[in-house]
């Protein structure tokens, strides 16, 4: 049965976004590279799909990852995952992987082009920012990164901190306009 264009983005739900062709669905975190966030500067992210074994799947989903020592390399036109710690699945046999193996990631051929040359830049790195389930896929997002030096890392954490305590003050200003 035909279905008209119009009534199909009032239906909802990731099979509405499938056929309407945006981008999105659900998003479940596995694992967070809080450390990039701190000692780089974040100039542009990917989102690139990981080739697992099954027994990495599995432990993925249990959520004991790691990327904290993680980094990508381009590497004969094919960018790799490398040090980013996914477990040996507990329940795993002969077939389990090795913990710290390095993983090929799919990007476009345009993707890749563009993260090598930048990469081969002075100071430009290419770091993992977080390993994610995406519609029942896994996937990462990647950046291109700055390394900062250490009175930038001091300068951000000062505005960190003063964004949380105006966010206080005005927390603490709304609380005291409801109680009177």
């Amino acid at each position: 049965m035909y279905v008209p264009k119009e009534s199909q983005s009032k239906q909802g739900g990731s099979a509405a976004k499938a056929r309407d062709g945006e981008k999105g669905g659900n998003k479940k975190i596995v694992a967070q590279n809080k450390k990039a966030r701190h000692d780089y500067a974040i100039i542009d992210t990917y989102e690139a799909g990981l080739v697992l074994m099954g027994t990495e799947v599995k432990s993925l989903r249990e959520g004991r990852t790691s990327l904290t020592d993680g980094f990508v390399q381009i590497d004969g036109g094919e960018a790799w995952l490398h040090n980013a710690h996914i477990p040996e699945y507990h329940q795993g046999s002969w077939t389990n992987h090795s913990a710290r193996r390095k993983r090929k990631l799919l990007l476009h051929r345009e993707e890749i082009d563009k993260l090598e040359a930048k990469s081969q830049e002075t100071g430009h790195t290419i770091v993992p920012l977080a390993l994610y389930f995406k519609d029942g896929r896994a996937k990462a997002e990647i950046a291109l990164a700055r390394g900062k030096k250490e009175y930038d890392k001091r300068q951000t954490l000062r505005e960190k901190q003063d964004r949380r305590e105006s966010d206080r003050a005005i927390a603490a200003a709304k609380r005291r306009q409801r109680g009177h």
